[in-house]
Order: structure tokens, then sequence, then C-alpha cells
């Protein structure tokens, strides 16, 4: 399917970005799910532009700077087909979780190495990636309205911002995007936040849709975890047969409609609302194309019913991070 041959687009928030609703996370093209070969992923970010797809979203911290770079290069001969979204906010550290910081003058620095390593002159949407607790959020998003102001980035979001900071935040300048974890396994802070969300008419980006693979059923046994999977605890032994099970009435529905479970569970999250889009990652065109197919589902109002009341907010066994990383969430 070549790009602009007539996929849906849901607009962000008060923005003027429209995107299709299964865009691309990239994080997977920096080996965190394995080995990533950059000229293999320059081809998959090419093909996903000619499937449609015009949402790609980065991070500074995929990689530490790789994933921009790999995506800069990619996009170069074909930026204005795209929504080109990225990341700041956590720092790298040689020990222990990593670090965030929300200071003005950083978010001024980390702006203008992403501009580099993408090599474009604007940023479409600029989220803060990690809310820095030592920081007001006024201070932090002030910060990046004036580079709104000087041309650097056209709209702001936040990543994992609990109701409360939106609100704040929101105040000072207007959010286009706000990214929370949100899939059928992990619902309850998603869903908090999408009654603030939509209330301010702010989209709501659902990352790790698949639940990290696990809503695919291709994850079947511990010995398939591998790659960062391994340190979630809902991949840990004492969790992995309980959530596999959560699984289960995924693969059935998608059996009786002729899909695959990934597509059922995309096309639940994409029948929440028109204010609600999802970035799947993959480094593989067959996933890219599967996780399009989803499109072309349709859910009635009944099998939306079945899928949330068999999976149920806070259903899922154990968190979404290990320790360090939940402390750093919903912040």
């Amino acid at each position: 399917m070549a790009a602009g041959t007539g996929l849906a687009r849901r607009r962000l928030g008060g923005s003027t970005l429209a995107v299709v609703p299964v865009g691309l996370g990239c994080m997977s093209l920096s080996g965190v799910y394995g080995a990533a070969d950059d000229a293999a992923s320059e081809v998959l970010i090419q093909d996903a532009i000619d499937r449609g797809v015009n949402h790609f979203d980065s991070s500074d911290m995929y990689g530490w700077g790789h994933n921009e770079t790999v995506l800069g290069r990619a996009l170069r001969a074909r930026r204005s087909e795209i929504v080109l979204a990225t990341k700041f906010g956590q720092t790298r550290r040689e020990t222990g979780p990593n670090g965030v910081d929300g200071r003005p003058e950083y978010v001024a620095a980390a702006c203008e190495a992403s501009l580099a390593r993408l090599g474009v002159e604007v940023i479409d949407l600029y989220y803060q990636h990690r809310v820095d607790p030592s920081v007001s959020i006024e201070e932090t998003v002030g910060a990046m309205a004036r580079l709104v102001e000087q041309g650097k980035i056209r709209f702001l979001g936040l990543s994992e911002a609990r109701p409360d900071t939106i609100r704040r935040a929101h105040a000072v300048h207007p959010i286009a995007a706000v990214q929370t974890e949100y899939s059928l396994l992990y619902r309850q802070e998603a869903e908090e936040t999408r009654l603030t969300t939509r209330e301010l008419g702010i989209s709501f980006v659902a990352y790790a849709p698949l639940g990290r693979g696990f809503l695919t059923g291709a994850i079947r046994s511990l010995e398939e975890v591998d790659g960062r999977r391994a340190a979630h605890p809902r991949f840990q032994a004492e969790n992995f047969a309980a959530n596999r099970r959560l699984v289960e009435p995924v693969e059935a529905m998608a059996k009786r409609k002729g899909c695959t479970p990934a597509q059922i569970t995309l096309a639940w999250l994409l029948a929440q609302g028109e204010d609600v889009v999802t970035i799947p990652g993959t480094r593989y065109l067959p996933r890219l194309e599967e996780n399009l197919g989803a499109l072309r589902v349709t859910l009635s109002a009944e099998e939306i019913a079945a899928l949330s009341a068999a999976i149920p907010p806070g259903a899922a066994s154990g968190t979404r991070y290990p320790a360090a990383g939940m402390a750093a969430v919903y912040v």
C-alpha cells in the first residue's frame, strides 16, 4: 500500500498533526529486544512510509542517540510525509537506573542534540520522556514552549505523566499528546489518565500496546523470553503462567474472526476512542504489515465489552517495570 492511499488518520489533540492510528515505535531498532541491523532498519522505515505509516516515535535514550541517527537517515528524503516524534529527559548513568533531567537548560541542549542527530530543522512532536520530580513541570514545559517560539519544535507531549502533572503542564502551554503504556494487560493508569486527557482535548498515545509481545500470543513459554523482556516482572517465573492465561481470550477471539491476536489487541485499543493512537514497535516487515492489518478489524460493542471483562483492569500479574522503573513512571 503506497503512502497517501487513504488510510484514515486521527488528529493529535489541538495540533495540526494527523496520524494513521497505527504508527511505528522505533525503540527496538536500537538493540533493545535483540540485535538490530541499521541498514535493515532504514529499509523497514522506508517500507512503513510506503504502506501509509506516517507516525514515527523515537527518543534520545534509545541507544543513546543511535535511534535518532538511524531514523534521520531513513527519512531524510521523505521528511514532509511523516510526523516525527522524539523525546528527552532520561539521562545515562554508568550504574543503576537512568537519571532524569527537566531543567530548562537541559531541555534546550537536548533538543539541539536531537535536531542534529535527526538531521532536521524542526521536530513535530517533542515529549518529556520522564517527569523530573525535582523540577516543577511549569519550568520544564516553559522551556519546551520557548522551543516552539524558536521554531525548533511544533507541538508538545508528555510521557508517563500523572493527571495532575498534565493539568499543570497544559496550563502553561497546550499539550498535544500524552504517552503511557496501555494495553489489555495494563489499563489502570492509562484509563485514569485518559479521563484527564479527554477532558482537556489531548490525544493519548498507547506505547507497548501489545504488552511487549505477550498479547501477540507468540511468547508461550519462559524459554522464549529474551532481551529486555527478561527484566520485566510480567515475564518472570512467578507471573508468567497467570499472564499467559490472560492471552487466551484474545487468541480465541482472533481465531473466530480470522485474524491474529495482535490485530485483535490493537483493534480493541483503537476502539476505545478517536483520541487513542498506537505505536507498536517491530524490526520486521511482516509484523509491521500484521499491525497495520488491525485497521481492517472491526469489533462489535459486545466483542469490545467481552475482551474488557475477560482481562479487567488490574488482572495482570507483576508490575509494568522493575521497581526502579516504576519509580519513574506516572509522576
